[in-house]
């Protein structure tokens, strides 16, 4: 490592180093440079300088170690914030913070499992991978939110707004769909065991892939109206458990309030 303290040989006598001056004008500042290099000679004789200068250097070493020892504290003190973010909003609208805090702790690893973002507004909100097992997610504006890989197993995702959802290679088992807004979602290769899809609205959804769909709890007053790619024979096995085929809202609002009360979905 150079140091700036180091032995000097004693500059050069003024009408020397003067010589060098190319301007008249630049002789004030030869003669500035020419008395610091003598202060530099004379303290360059002082031990204690260079004693600092160690001590300085020292310092920084420490506080590149303890900066790093420290790094596990710093990481838990990151994510307790991020859960008291989440936590302080439970049941208020917006997003007040969570969508932030959630991406943080899911790139981090971190289970969310159980989180409550009820009533949230988390558009487009990223948790690819993310472990959301048993998480409330009721009434949650979800509009072009991406779950792609994600563990929703047992979520309650009733009343949610799931529009342009990306649930690819999800695993939805045993989710709570009801009265969902899944217009244009994306389900692909996603795991349908045993979701209850009651008065779900799944048009234009893609459904290529999707697994176990023989065993979705419940599908009935459900459009699938327009779904793309779906499995050969689920069309006619969705309508045979009460599944409807209906392009106008009107139309479907009125079979809806008219069946509804006859026909409710398995609440959960």
């Amino acid at each position: 490592m150079p140091f700036v303290i180091k032995h000097r040989r004693p500059p050069e006598a003024w009408r020397d180093f003067r010589k060098k001056t190319i301007h008249s004008f630049l002789v004030p500042l030869y003669f500035a440079n020419w008395i610091g290099e003598w202060i530099a000679y004379f303290l360059g004789k002082w031990s204690i300088f260079e004693v600092l200068e160690y001590l300085g250097s020292f310092s920084i070493l420490l506080a590149v170690i303890f900066y790093f020892a420290d790094s596990g504290d710093r990481l838990k003190q990151k994510h307790y914030q991020a859960w008291q973010v989440i936590n302080t909003a439970q049941g208020k609208g917006g997003s007040g913070g969570r969508i932030e805090a959630l991406h943080e702790l899911n790139e981090d690893r971190i289970s969310l499992v159980g989180v409550d973002v009820s009533d949230a507004y988390l558009q487009e909100l990223k948790l690819i991978g993310a472990d959301l097992r048993r998480g409330d997610l009721r009434g949650t504006d979800l509009r072009r939110a991406t779950f792609r890989k994600a563990n929703l197993e047992s979520a309650n995702l009733r009343s949610a707004n799931l529009r342009n959802v990306d649930f690819s290679s999800a695993n939805l088992e045993s989710a709570n769909l009801i009265d969902t807004d899944c217009f244009d979602a994306r389900l692909d290769q996603a795991n349908l065991k045993d979701v209850d899809f009651g008065r779900a609205d799944l048009r234009n959804a893609g459904l290529r892939g999707i697994r176990n769909w023989r065993s979705i709890r419940s599908i009935r007053l459900t459009n699938i109206h327009g779904v793309q790619s779906a499995p050969e024979g689920f069309i006619a096995w969705a309508k045979e458990n009460g599944a409807v085929d209906l392009a106008d809202d009107a139309e479907w609002e009125k079979l809806l309030k008219t069946q509804a009360a006859t026909q409710p979905a398995a609440p959960r």
